[in-house]
């Protein structure tokens, strides 16, 4: 049984879902694990990295979801680490 949910359904982001997949095997779980541990990443990442390749979410798509992440967030400027040092540093100097 394949359970699915929305974000929405959830309280996060709309556009993310999650899925519920019981009676897996154990050998297949325990092959997960090893797979993941010898990636340097969580199960749960790796079940969504191997669901990824397996519905060929291609480039093209991965480019225009990436897209429509940005147009979600908005612009981020100026991300250097010595720029959010200076604001803070401008910050604390006004407080």
């Amino acid at each position: 049984m394949i359970r699915y949910r929305t974000g929405r359904d959830i309280g996060y982001n709309p556009r993310m879902a999650q899925i519920l997949i019981r009676n897996i095997d154990d050998a297949v779980i325990e092959a997960l694990r090893r797979r993941a541990a010898a990636r340097g990443t969580s199960v749960e990442e790796e079940a969504r990295r191997i669901l990824t390749r397996t519905v060929d979410l291609g480039r093209a798509a991965s480019v225009r979801r990436l897209a429509e992440v940005r147009r979600d967030i908005g612009r981020v400027e100026d991300l250097s680490a010595i720029s959010d040092l200076r604001r803070d540093r401008d910050r604390d100097a006004w407080a």
